[in-house]
């Protein structure tokens, strides 16, 4: 091999090297990607959404000179926020902030109070079953808290969440709230919505891997949801 043909692949090589790198960083740090397997955030998130995650929003603020440089911020209420499941942490999932430390959070026949104040406008919120579970004895604490929970205080340094699609949703209401430490971003943007087969984040063998990969590219034009294709996640 030639000087000039090594110098051309070591640029290569170091070419791949730096965009593995940024990369690597990007993803860690400033946007990850996500997709929803479940239907907990209808009809705000499909299933089949494929969203950029803005992991940068809930970093540290950075300062010069006494003065905030970046646009850095703490979790609001109404935040789609992607986290850690407390249930089992290598697991992440979405759902939308409701409670902010020191809140007092309760629901009762399907409706929403924080601080003792009704929640009137969720206007993303939305009940596919019509019955209403009675906070009696006779019904077991777990299918009661869907529809008449608390009074919870979230504690400090801690977070309350609840899927838009509140009967149908595993969230606070089920393991209480979540550490500030597992939140991993803010959901930004859906850059594909596909109505096809959605992984369901199984490895279930190279040739089911393969099958798969072939069907989403044959229904890549009838099954991608074109209306949703860059559609901000609010």
């Amino acid at each position: 091999m030639t000087e000039e043909r090594k110098s051309g692949f070591r640029e290569y090589l170091e070419a791949l090297l730096i965009a593995a790198i940024f990369l690597g960083f990007s993803n860690t740090f400033l946007i990850k990607t996500f997709y929803i397997p479940s239907s907990s955030m209808e009809n705000t998130l499909l299933i089949g959404d494929r969203l950029f995650v803005n992991r940068f929003i809930y970093g540290p603020a950075l300062t010069l000179f006494g003065k905030s440089i970046l646009p850095l911020r703490d979790i609001e209420r109404g935040d789609v926020v992607i986290f850690r499941s407390p249930k089992s942490p290598e697991t992440d999932l979405v759902k939308r902030c409701i409670g902010q430390p020191g809140d007092t959070v309760r629901v009762a026949d399907k409706r929403l109070y924080v601080n003792d104040e009704l929640v009137d406008d969720e206007s993303y919120a939305i009940h596919s079953d019509p019955r209403v579970f009675p906070n009696r004895r006779f019904i077991t604490p777990q299918v009661r808290a869907r529809d008449n929970f608390g009074p919870f205080q979230v504690p400090e340094g801690h977070y309350f969440f609840l899927g838009d699609n509140r009967d149908q949703s595993y969230d606070s209401r089920y393991w209480g709230a979540v550490p500030r430490h597992m939140i991993k971003g803010r959901a930004l943007l859906i850059y594909w919505s596909f109505s096809g087969e959605t992984p369901d984040g199984e490895w279930h063998g190279t040739r089911h891997k393969v099958g798969q990969l072939f069907r989403t590219l044959v229904g890549f034009p009838t099954k991608t949801r074109w209306d949703r294709t860059f559609h901000l996640v609010r």
